[in-house]
């Protein structure tokens, strides 16, 4: 059976900053993938799938939304259990998944616990299963992709910082780039063989430039200087935590190679501060207010007489540091 051509990703108009983010994880797994923000109709599923052509394997999973823990980790088999009387692993989504792209579509609509725990295999890129009899240890070394409006629902921030790079898309396309995307949309859907035949030369360079990334990166020094610079720009933006710290690097470094330096410059760092830093970055609280000078009366209140005495409640506690800013998009029908 042949397989049924997707868009390449050489051939998608705009998105360049996704398109970056995209490759660079595709360099260095160990980024911890990357969220994706953005309306619908944005293509955002098209330029996952165009990644996995980047990789190896070039395997590509999507993992549903009502996906059970079971289907996500694998489990029993109860085919060889109920007729062969013996315990035997099922393979599921992460098992799958190994050696490509995970796709996560409306991740922040997935159960907080499977978020967890996705982002946990993504991480060590081993899956341990111990369950139903069973105890299995699989390789899921694999590129984390999720999506989502957050018009619909947000992630929880400790959730939201294990994503390595998040990018947000804008849904004002202008009209030039719009008109491009349409026409090559409709020659892809016309005749999808011929389309990609006639991008296999920039995507088969796309794929090269990632391969001789990857094998340049661990030649790439993580330097004490680089480092530094990173450190002292994650604690100006007040960022929670240390994995900004060690995603930028990373990220830079992967930025290195994809340039095909050989050391961490200031350009590579400022290529993927956003990246690193969006989701994680928290504005100053104001300061508080001071006291009156010594010898002089608190001003008074606008409040009406008899307000701020019986029943008076003190105010309720608000979290500091002012959460990312949310692009405002539509919710879907």
């Amino acid at each position: 059976m042949t397989d049924i051509p997707h868009f390449p990703l050489s051939a998608v108009v705009g998105a360049d900053d996704l398109k970056l983010a995209l490759c660079l994880t595709a360099i260095d797994p160990k980024i911890g993938g990357v969220l994706i923000e953005g309306p619908r109709g944005m293509a955002k599923s098209t330029l996952a799938r165009g990644l996995a052509d980047l990789l190896a394997s070039g395997q590509f999973v999507t993992l549903p939304l009502g996906a059970t823990e079971e289907r996500l980790v694998g489990t029993l088999d109860l085919e060889a259990a109920l007729g062969e009387g013996r315990a035997q692993f099922s393979p599921g989504v992460l098992a799958k998944a190994d050696g490509g792209v995970l796709y996560v579509d409306e991740v922040n609509l997935l159960p907080d616990h499977l978020v967890d725990l996705l982002l946990d295999v993504a991480a060590s890129g081993t899956n341990l299963i111990e369950r139903d009899g069973i105890s299995h240890r699989h390789s899921a070394r694999f590129v984390l992709i999720g999506t989502m409006n957050p018009e619909e629902g947000e992630l929880r921030p400790q959730l939201l910082d294990r994503f390595g790079f998040n990018v947000a898309l804008s849904g004002q396309t202008l009209p030039a780039e719009r008109g491009q995307i349409i026409r090559r949309r409709l020659d892809f859907d016309s005749h999808p063989q011929a389309f990609c035949a006639q991008w296999a030369e920039p995507q088969a360079a796309l794929r090269e430039r990632c391969t001789q990334a990857r094998a340049r990166l661990e030649s790439i020094e993580l330097d004490d200087q680089a480092l530094a610079r990173i450190t002292e720009r994650c604690f100006a933006a007040g960022v929670d935590g240390l994995r900004a710290d060690l995603v930028w690097l990373r990220g830079a470094r992967a930025h290195a190679a994809w340039r095909g330096a050989t050391a961490i410059t200031e350009e590579d760092i400022e290529a993927v501060a956003e990246f690193a830093l969006r989701h994680r970055r928290q504005e100053q609280s104001p300061p508080a207010s001071s006291p009156p000078p010594a010898g002089q009366s608190p001003q008074p209140s606008d409040r009406s007489p008899g307000q701020g005495q019986w029943g008076d409640m003190p105010a309720p506690a608000l979290p500091t540091g002012a959460r990312r800013e949310v692009p405002t998009w539509p919710k879907k029908p």
